[in-house]
This record gives C-alpha cells, structure tokens and sequence, in this order.
C-alpha cells in the first residue's frame, strides 16, 4: 500500500541576487519530475506537491539535481509536510514576542539539526537576532532590524553546514494555508 504525502518544498537562492525564476517554469521543473498537484505560492520559491515516494532524503536530492541541471545553479531543497508546518505553527514558538515596527519573527528551515554546542536561547553577536528555540527542522527567530535591515550569516555559527531558508511567520501562516487548499 502506497501513501500519498503533500509536501511544501522552501527553496533557497530562489528569485534573489539575479536568480530569477518565474513560477510556471518552476511548477513545470516540479512536473517534470512526476511529482503532482504542483502548485506555487508567492515569487519567493515555495512549491507544494503529492508523491508516494517514502524516501524524503532521495526525493530532495532528485529535487536538487533536476533544479541545478535546469537552471544552472543549486537550489537547497527544505521539504517539510503539511502536518509538519502544521504542528510547528501549532506549537507557537514566538508566544509572547511583541511584535514593534522593527521586530521581525522568522522561521528558519534548516537541512539539518543545529549543532549540540549551540545554547538555546541564542544572541547573535551583534545582538540583532535572538534565537528563542528551535527543533530538528526549524530555528525560531527575532530579528531586532537596524537601519530597516537584517542579516543571519552568523546566527547558527561556523559549525552548522547544513542549509538554511527563512520565512517570516505570517508568511509561513500563509504558506501553509495556500498548501492545504485543493
């Protein structure tokens, strides 16, 4: 027996820094791969998709190698199931974070678990983002924006080289609901 799972893939390096991609090319590099019920939300690389495919580690590097071959470029592929964001969002990880005009709350998918040395709550150095937790899949953050802007190159140290997407919170509440529509 075969189960059907539906995916929300984050993607990385996805209409940023000159890599443009437009959604249907997107949907269709999804397509090509078998995958189904493609659909996209937003210009910003999420792409929600059913397979039977059981392997998540195999299904994301197919996913990366189709996307670096057609484009030219690689694409950190983050799968995460809906139950997944789901239970995440559920689990509401900034309970109690007032949001101000320059705070910001962002979740950070991650390819891999941050690593063990790294201490929860965590400051950047510069004091800009506070990482208030995270799990296997996701760093939960707050970003203290200067001059309008934010940067996360050293929030997860030299010793995480796993990939990293941010989203921020509404976004990913809205991502969420556009996956979950038929």
């Amino acid at each position: 027996m075969t189960t059907t799972t539906t995916y929300i893939a984050f993607l990385r390096a996805i209409n940023v820094g000159g890599r443009t991609v437009r959604m249907e090319r997107l949907r269709a590099l999804f397509t090509e791969l078998g995958l189904g019920d493609v659909r996209s939300y937003i210009q910003s690389g999420n792409v929600f998709f059913t397979t039977d495919e059981p392997d998540r580690a195999a299904l994301t590097a197919r996913i990366e190698a189709h996307l670096e071959e057609s484009l030219g470029y690689p694409v950190p592929v983050l799968l995460r199931t809906v139950d997944e964001v789901a239970r995440m969002l559920a689990a509401e990880p900034f309970r109690g974070v007032e949001v101000t005009p320059d705070v910001r709350l962002v979740v950070a998918f991650l390819s891999e678990p941050l690593p063990e040395e790294l201490a929860l709550p965590h400051r950047s150095p510069k004091g800009d983002v506070e990482m208030l937790g995270a799990d296997p899949g996701a760093a939960y953050l707050v970003i203290h924006l200067r001059d309008g802007k934010w940067v996360t190159k050293e929030m997860f140290g030299k010793a995480y080289r796993g990939a990293v997407t941010s989203r921020f919170l509404h976004t990913t509440e809205k991502i969420l609901a556009a996956a979950r529509k038929a």
